[in-house]
């Protein structure tokens, strides 16, 4: 009886040995199709959102470049010579176009996204600061006092539209 069962663990040795080859490269063949359909539904998709997200990158460009003092004080001229007017409209005017572009934010990056608000915030701190000047009376003065702070350092703008030509520059990588 014991010579029977090492004749049969003797004979079921070569079958377990190629069930288990045939198990690991069925097994490394479902893998590879699995990761060559996600690979092939990937570029799929790719293909169609890949002009999406280079419009909402367009899209937040324009907002950060309208918004921009530099662009945006030559533009929109004060209505009065009340600067808390003058920085009223003009926070009235960020928030509306950052408003009118906040779906973007589903096609970009979570931080590109939050690269895009903390400019605007920081755009809107600086004329807030600068009106809170006591040397600047007139909605004039004001916008001189904000180029002339554009001309010591950038807006904040343009650090964010850098971090958008890195981001855009990463999807053809």
């Amino acid at each position: 009886m014991n010579s029977k069962l090492i004749d049969l663990a003797l004979a079921l040795l070569p079958a377990l040995i190629v069930g288990g080859i045939a198990f690991y490269f069925f097994n490394l063949h479902t893998k590879n199709e699995e990761g060559r359909r996600r690979f092939l539904l990937h570029k799929e998709n790719q293909k169609d959102t890949l002009p999406l997200r280079l419009q909402a990158y367009e899209r937040l460009t324009l907002f950060l470049e309208r918004m921009s003092p530099g662009n945006m004080l030559p533009r929109i001229g004060p209505v009065s010579d009340s600067k808390e007017e003058y920085v009223a409209l003009l926070s009235r005017t960020i928030e509306q176009e950052f408003e009118h572009n906040i779906t973007q934010q589903i096609y970009v990056t979570n931080e590109c996204w939050q690269v895009v608000k903390a400019a605007k915030n920081t755009t809107v701190a600086l004329l807030r600061k600068t009106m809170a000047s006591e040397s600047i009376t007139t909605a004039q003065e004001f916008q001189q006092a904000v180029l002339e702070k554009l001309l010591e350092a950038n807006p904040p703008s343009e650090s964010a539209l850098s971090y958008i030509r890195e981001e855009v520059g990463e999807l053809f990588r």
